[in-house]
Order: structure tokens, then sequence, then C-alpha cells
């Protein structure tokens, strides 16, 4: 380098299944974090922020980010067995220990309590998909 030379380093754009492919690898047992990012060329503590992106469900892809439907069937057989509701329904807000209650017949149920895990409930839900 010559004296006086002004060298800036360029800033890198990662793409998202970049960033979640360093994360993959960090992701392995014994792996170190350090080297991984060494071994990238990349700061080990923006491999800990994708890390914990990843974990959050906030590394995904544009399109894999959004959210699909699933198939829901509503039956009326709580109805013809004569069980009443307990409260009226009435357009009140939801309050903060609310729940979710999905069964799905012969296979598993389950309830979804306020603050679950996203990433978590993802990854049951793809599973029960299959």
């Amino acid at each position: 380098m010559e004296r006086g030379e002004v060298v800036s380093a360029q800033r890198v754009h990662r793409s998202v299944a970049e960033k979640r492919r360093i994360v993959e690898l960090v992701l392995q047992p014994g792996v170190s974090v350090a080297r991984v990012a060494q071994a990238e060329g990349v700061n080990a503590n923006q491999v800990f922020k994708w890390r914990r992106e990843y974990r959050n469900g906030r590394l995904m892809e544009a399109e894999k980010s959004t959210p699909s439907l699933l198939p829901v069937v509503v039956s009326a057989t709580s109805f013809e067995a004569g069980i009443a509701l307990s409260a009226p329904i009435c357009p009140e807000p939801v309050a903060s220990t609310s729940a979710i209650h999905i069964e799905f017949p012969g296979r598993a149920a389950i309830s979804v309590e306020h603050g679950a895990d996203g990433s978590l409930l993802r990854t049951i839900l793809e599973s029960l998909r299959q």
C-alpha cells in the first residue's frame, strides 16, 4: 500500500439464503461460531445476530415468510351433542392470556398460548402437514 492511500472495506450484502446456510453450519454440534465466521469472512457477532433471527423465525426467504393458510373444517358435532357455549360471543378485545386450540382428529391436539415461539409452532405444523 502506498503512503497516504485510503483503503475502505466494502460492505458485503449477503442473501437470506446465504445467511441461513451460515447459521445452519454453526447449529451443528461441536461447531465453533468463531471458526465458521472466519472461514466465511463474517464477523462472529454478525453470525450470532443471524442465529438469533433464525431461531425467532425472522430469517426466512421472502416467499417463505408469507403465512400460508391451512384448510379448516368446521363441524357442528359439539352443538349436536347438546354442548352449549359457556359465554356469549361478543366483539370484545382478546385478552393477553388468549390461546388457540387446534385438533387434527386421530393425529394431534395443539394448544398455543399467548407468547408461543412462532418458529417452533411453524415447525410443528409443517411436520403435521406431511
